[in-house]
């Protein structure tokens, strides 16, 4: 995709445009007037979505973040190809983030974040860094590949780095250790799980991409954006393939205004179907499938009346 095609595409499918992007005009070197047209749309649709009966539904349910980042590479002097200790003299530029890209689950916007390309030199991502806490602060639970290890340590390195305090807690989901944890795929990479379920696939790209990106090339960064975009997407996918498996989900349930129905803890769906029971070494509790995404949940309170619950031994000394 060359330059005219990529500006073509993001200024005709308002989606995918970059919320809060001050420096669009910049990127896409078009005319005022159609980058004022553009903004009113981002504009436009994030109205919508607030204002939607969709929107309200979803309030009873937390915020849940999509989440994807790319960062630069340090670049460093080394003697050789394998095995290398890297000294602190040696490091020419440290790493930063060159771009972010996120949705709401249930929303079609897509959100993100690049790094100017006069900022790229001296790794200057402040600014898109600043939009990222502002996100992240607001999110109840956030998905990703390898989140906990990669995303959340990066976003948190550069948040303290960029002066930002903490953000508002969340709790996280990462599929990639879902898939480590329940599954024995050949590979748990992202592409490699959305083969193995027949998904789309991530945008391909090589290492001149990121070569270009550190150079400060629009079309490069731009590039990158949309294949950071793309991994939000798949991961969406991904997702809702490994839903019914989480068996540690965040409860949705717990984020709800009022709690006055039984609910799938992994979907917020009220069709559930009673499949039986559930023993721990005390108590015999009632089981249930989501009839929605699949999920397996069980009662909190043993189904042994009193009389019966007192013969119940729990073994050990």
């Amino acid at each position: 995709m060359n330059l005219k095609e990529i500006i073509e595409f993001l200024t005709t499918n308002p989606g995918y445009l970059k919320w809060g992007n001050e420096r669009l005009a910049e990127y896409l070197h078009i005319e005022e007037k159609l980058v004022g047209s553009a903004r009113y749309a981002i504009k436009f649709n994030l109205k919508d979505i607030v204002d939607s009966a969709f929107a309200k539904e979803q309030a009873k349910l937390p915020k849940i973040l999509l989440l994807d980042i790319e960062t630069a590479p340090l670049l460093s002097y080394v003697w050789g190809l394998w095995d290398q200790n890297v000294g602190l003299d040696q490091i020419e530029s440290d790493w930063f983030i060159l771009c972010w890209s996120a949705k709401w689950l249930h929303q079609d916007t897509m959100m993100g974040g690049i790094i100017n390309p006069s900022d790229v030199i001296d790794g200057n991502d402040k600014f898109i860094v600043k939009q990222l806490w502002n996100l992240l602060n607001e999110a109840d639970i956030v998905i990703g590949h390898n989140l906990d290890k990669f995303d959340i340590k990066k976003s948190n390195t550069r948040f303290i780095l960029s002066g930002l305090p903490p953000t508002s807690p969340y709790k996280t989901i990462d599929t990639l250790k879902i898939a480590r944890k329940h599954f024995a795929f050949s590979s748990n990479k992202l592409e490699g799980l959305a083969r193995k379920f027949g998904l789309e696939g991530k945008n391909k790209t090589d290492f001149n991409l990121w070569k270009a990106c550190m150079q400060g090339d629009r079309e490069a960064l731009i590039t990158m954006s949309l294949y950071c975009d793309q991994d939000v997407l798949v991961l969406e996918q991904l997702y809702y393939k490994l839903l019914p498996w989480i068996s540690n989900h965040p409860n949705v349930n717990l984020y709800s205004p009022t709690i006055e129905e039984t609910k799938c803890p992994n979907c917020g769906s009220k069709d559930l179907k009673h499949i039986g029971y559930t023993f721990s070494s005390i108590s015999k509790l009632e089981s249930f499938r989501c009839n929605k995404c699949g999920a397996i949940s069980k009662g909190r309170n043993t189904v042994l009346n009193k009389e019966e619950n007192k013969f119940i031994l729990n073994a050990g000394k």
